[in-house]
């Protein structure tokens, strides 16, 4: 029995870390985050989104690995889309690089996985 109880526990903790979401940050988050020294990525998406959902767990575990070092950032643009435009998103999910002066570097469109965004940061001057 607990065994059984600990195998539950165990497969709740898995299925609320994956299903693990950054909120939807505003205008007032991203200018903190451009103007903290740190480079930093913003994604843009939806909730609904299926490549967007796909990348929703990737950035929750880069937002905590990467505290201190960077700033993990996610739009949701059908909920705000004033933001959506003033950055000229075209198609999501968009990541867009920030070095750590606050400039766009680089703007992807798609899918992005892990060790590619980490990849990019580390150029941008994460240590």
């Amino acid at each position: 029995m607990k065994t059984v109880i600990l195998l539950l526990i165990a497969a709740l903790m898995v299925t609320t870390a994956a299903c693990a979401e950054l909120p939807t940050s505003n205008d007032a988050i991203i200018r903190a985050a451009l103007d903290s020294g740190k480079p930093s990525i913003v994604d843009f998406g939806a909730r609904s989104c299926i490549p967007c959902k796909e990348m929703a767990p990737i950035l929750e575990e880069l937002n905590r690995e990467l505290t201190g070092k960077a700033n993990v950032l996610f739009v949701d643009v059908w909920k705000d889309n004033s933001i959506g435009g003033r950055f000229r998103i075209q198609m999501i999910p968009t990541q867009i690089f920030f070095n750590v002066k606050g400039k766009e570097i680089k703007r992807h469109m798609g899918f992005m996985d892990k060790q590619d965004i980490l990849k990019e940061l580390k150029v941008l001057g994460m240590k």
